[in-house]
């Protein structure tokens, strides 16, 4: 195995093969950490080679740490609970100093399922400021320092941000213009919308969640003949209801009551949207406080 200096070792991966090792199952441990299965396990991948030793005996009922496993373990434990410590004194700290936030709420849900949440983080700060963007902007205005953190819809291009993946998502539902016969159905596949004009985004707007979709529609025999998806939400419930096209929207957009036009959900399990926060590594530690908030929201109103 080739190894990485010890030195550019990320604590994160620290963190997350000590909770795998509590939990001896991936996938318990990923709901712990509030993401999903298969970047956990590429992380553990990943600490396994910056360390070159194995850390698991994987097997069907779970894992099993190694006796190297269990040294690293040992070694990290201390490192850990001083981490837990400090950040605990810091995020006090920065309660007590920050007067003021500047978060994006991302326009990709729809903006009533985020009502508790800003109740919530007004009561922590003296000014809070709101700005609702598609994720991919308001990514940038983080990058930029415009935002001090921002809830988006993953998955997202990220790099160079912290993201947490929170413990909420939202299944994609087709909106339908109601004089279809489709609209009549109770549950519709992808591929039974074959043919039918799908208004969708163009792949420079979110290449990441681009990919995505487009991986999915192809395993499920899905190719949509597509047109040019209005920026608006309200211009495009307008055309899809004069039956131009079908979208594909978060399950949130339900909510929704447009005539001419019906939410019907898709029976295809992968096709979901999940929260995320992300905002400047450096800012981490600030607020630390932010993110235990908005987990605590998530969890209420998943």
């Amino acid at each position: 195995m080739t190894t990485s200096p010890l030195h550019a070792l990320d604590i994160r991966l620290l963190r997350y093969f000590a909770v795998v090792a509590e939990e001896n199952n991936m996938r318990r441990a990923a709901d712990r950490l509030y993401m999903s299965q298969p970047p956990l396990s590429r992380h553990i991948r990943q600490l396994e080679e910056r360390l070159g030793v194995i850390l698991f005996v994987r097997h069907s009922k779970g894992l099993t740490l190694t006796a190297d496993g269990l040294r690293v373990l040992e070694i990290i434990r201390p490192l850990l609970e001083q981490q837990d410590k400090t950040y605990a004194a810091l995020s006090q700290l920065a309660q007590a100093e920050a007067p003021s936030l500047r978060v994006g709420l991302t326009t990709a849900f729809e903006q009533g399922v985020f009502a508790s949440l800003e109740t919530a983080l007004a009561a922590q700060v003296e000014t809070l400021h709101v700005v609702r963007h598609g994720s991919p902007e308001l990514v940038r205005q983080v990058r930029r320092g415009k935002l001090d953190a921002a809830l988006v819809a993953l998955p997202l291009e990220t790099s160079g941000l912290s993201v947490t993946w929170l413990n909420r998502q939202e299944p994609l539902i087709a909106a339908l213009p109601a004089q279809w016969p489709e609209s009549e159905q109770g549950r519709l596949t992808l591929s039974a919308l074959n043919g039918k004009p799908l208004f969708w985004f163009k792949r420079e707007r979110n290449l990441a969640f681009f990919d995505f979709t487009r991986d999915i529609f192809r395993r499920a025999g899905y190719a949509p003949a597509c047109l040019e998806e209005p920026l608006e939400h309200d211009v495009l419930l307008a055309r899809i209801a004069r039956g131009e096209g079908l979208s594909l929207f978060p399950a949130s957009f339900a909510a929704i009551q447009r005539q001419g036009v019906v939410f019907r959900p898709i029976d295809e399990a992968a096709l979901c949207v999940q929260w995320g926060l992300v905002m400047l590594p450096e800012n981490e530690a600030r607020l630390a406080w932010l993110r235990d908030v908005v987990h605590a929201d998530s969890r209420v109103t998943n």
